[in-house]
């Protein structure tokens, strides 16, 4: 009975055995060393001599060792509907389980890494003076000291002058000169100004000159206020009061604008304005524009009401050292108004074309 049922076992489970074999998975090549020893074999247990005759089914194959090199998968053989696949899915992670203890958070402290807020420190009894050095050599020491350094660095007293045109004239009639030079003295916010100005013709007396001294005062970054006093040296005796404004416009025009009130009562006015453009380091053109007007006609100085004259110029100089530069140019010059009769009475042209050669420096 007990070799019966061996024999009925062993018949059950060879074709499940069967199929499994023909079914191998494939697997990653193993190290020699590591691969699983051969399964054992069955070890059947010793029949009863009494069932040894009976005739013994056909033993089950041993399962066959799958060797260390992968074996390529039939996928068509597989049922994949009978695999359970709800064991494989992740099962959630419990956190309660983690000893979150143990995790270093000075490591992670983020505040380590910011850098420290500077101080803001406020005026009040305990935060001592302004100035450490008041404290160590006294206010009075320190202010002489900050005046002394006011004067070296931000008010220091310079002196310029420049030649803005000293130069030859070509005409028509007769050949002529001019000469338009200014200069100061003093620091960014207080200077006294110089200026001199003046024309003629050669073999002739000088037909305009003057001179002018005047305060100037910074009101704007480029721009002076003055005021002073001209005095005209040639022609009737005449001594004007001045105020004008003086400096740079956007774009860098350079602007000179002054009114002059003469002991005379008369008021006229004059506006001067040029630009350098650069065509090279050293190469530089200068359109110059001039405008005369004046309040009332003044018929000893053979000047009309309005517009006295305009003149509209054009300078080509090179700068042969920053501080001194030779330049050609030409200059055309019109009467207007009154100031047009009276040159025509006087037997002048009131229209005269310039060709100029002059000098411009500064120092």
């Amino acid at each position: 009975m007990k070799a019966l049922m061996i024999i009925l076992v062993l018949g059950v489970s060879a074709p499940a055995m069967a199929q499994h074999e023909g079914h191998v998975m494939p697997m990653p090549a193993k190290p020699a060393a590591k691969a699983k020893p051969a399964a054992k074999p069955v070890v059947k247990p010793k029949a009863a001599p009494a069932a040894s005759a009976a005739k013994p089914k056909a033993k089950a194959p041993a399962a066959k060792t799958v060797p260390a090199k992968s074996v390529a998968m039939d996928h068509d053989a597989m049922n994949h509907a009978d695999m359970d696949q709800t064991e494989q899915q992740t099962a959630p992670m419990d956190h309660s389980q983690m000893d979150h203890g143990m995790m270093n958070l000075d490591m992670m402290d983020q505040a380590a890494l910011q850098p420290d807020p500077e101080p803001i420190f406020t005026p009040n009894d305990e935060s001592g003076p302004i100035s450490a050095a008041d404290r160590i050599w006294g206010a009075d020491a320190m202010r002489a000291s900050r005046q002394a350094v006011y004067q070296e660095h931000g008010n220091m007293q310079l002196f310029w002058f420049q030649g803005d045109r000293a130069e030859y004239r070509a005409r028509d009639n007769k050949d002529g000169y001019l000469w338009d030079v200014q200069g100061y003295y003093g620091g960014d916010l207080n200077k006294f100004w110089f200026k001199s100005e003046g024309e003629g013709s050669f073999g002739e007396p000088v037909e305009s000159a003057e001179l002018q001294a005047l305060y100037s005062r910074a009101i704007a970054p480029f721009f002076d206020l003055q005021a002073g006093v001209r005095q005209d040296l040639t022609g009737p005796d005449r001594t004007h009061a001045v105020i004008g404004i003086q400096g740079m416009m956007p774009y860098m025009f350079e602007v000179d604008a002054a009114a002059f009130l003469s002991n005379k009562g008369d008021l006229t006015a004059r506006i001067e304005a040029e630009y350098d453009q650069r065509l090279s380091q050293r190469l530089i053109l200068q359109p110059r524009a001039e405008v005369n007007l004046s309040a009332q006609e003044i018929p000893e100085l053979d000047i009309g009401s309005g517009i006295d004259n305009i003149e509209l110029g054009l300078r080509l100089r090179y700068e042969i050292a920053r501080e001194f530069a030779p330049y050609v140019g030409i200059e055309q010059e019109w009467k207007l108004g009154g100031s047009r009769d009276f040159a025509r009475l006087a037997g002048e042209d009131a229209s005269v074309t310039n060709y100029v050669v002059g000098i411009r420096f500064w120092f």
